[in-house]
């Protein structure tokens, strides 16, 4: 029988194994085996030491369901809130007007377009660092995480990471320990704008200020040029109305 080699890799320790397995029950797999893909694997290790290498040899495949994806994440996240890293005191302000914002986001993505897009439109002025990065799959993990710890470093106001709606298995990452840890130890305030209002992934409750959208996230991070003259106008008026009033105040006393 015919054999494939299949890498095995973890997302949280940067890890990869080699997996041989026949292919038959590779064929047998419903659904198809895909890359990216949450499995389970049975069989046997084997270790060469003089090449000191270890390989799987495969004797069943199972892919992960979604109700044990599900088990998992609330095991995690109630592991996490336990630590404190959801509390609402450990959450940073946001800058009123930030000047300079990171921006972690895939590559010439919807998200990326809609948040420089829509900021853009509300503050001409706003000055983005900008990292395309992987969103989905095995290294978007690594990826995230190491744009965010690059950005951290930059001494900027604000950093948003954003991504566009997708499966529950496409927004993992955003529920990734490795991740969840590295946003809770940023010196920079993070916003998460990952999904549709409904995805609630777990970068969500550790972030310092969760946006519905990539859109929603341009809405918060800065205020409406357009806003901000009407209110300065509207001060102004107001400023003369009470000087006006001031003054003839003063001129009936003289009269009288």
């Amino acid at each position: 029988a015919s054999v494939q080699f299949l890498t095995l890799r973890d997302t949280d320790a940067q890890f990869s194994l080699k997996v041989m397995v026949n292919s038959a029950l590779i064929g047998a797999m419903d659904p198809p085996l895909a890359e990216g893909q949450r499995i389970i694997i049975y069989g046997r290790c084997d270790f060469w030491a003089k090449q000191g290498s270890l390989q799987i040899v495969a004797r069943e495949i199972r892919a992960v369901g979604l109700g044990e994806l599900l088990a998992q994440l609330a095991a995690l996240k109630e592991k996490l809130a336990a630590e404190g890293l959801f509390l609402p005191e450990r959450k940073k302000l946001l800058p009123f007007l930030p000047k300079r914002i990171g921006l972690i986001t895939g590559r010439q993505s919807d998200a990326m377009h809609d948040v420089l897009t829509i900021t853009k439109e509300r503050w001409p002025a706003a000055d983005f660092e900008i990292r395309e990065v992987a969103v989905q799959g095995v290294s978007a993990v690594g990826e995230v995480t190491a744009a965010l710890k690059e950005l951290d470093l930059l001494e900027l106001d604000v950093i948003v990471i954003a991504r566009g709606g997708g499966s529950m298995e496409d927004l993992l990452p955003f529920s990734n320990e490795a991740l969840i840890r590295a946003v809770s130890l940023a010196n920079t305030p993070i916003v998460s704008a990952i999904g549709h209002e409904q995805d609630t992934p777990l970068l969500d409750f550790v972030a310092d200020l969760r946006a519905s959208t990539p859109t929603d996230a341009a809405k918060r991070i800065v205020p409406s040029v357009i806003e901000e003259r009407k209110n300065v106008a509207d001060l102004r008026a107001r400023n003369k109305r009470s000087i006006s009033n001031a003054l003839d105040m003063n001129r009936l006393k003289l009269n009288e």
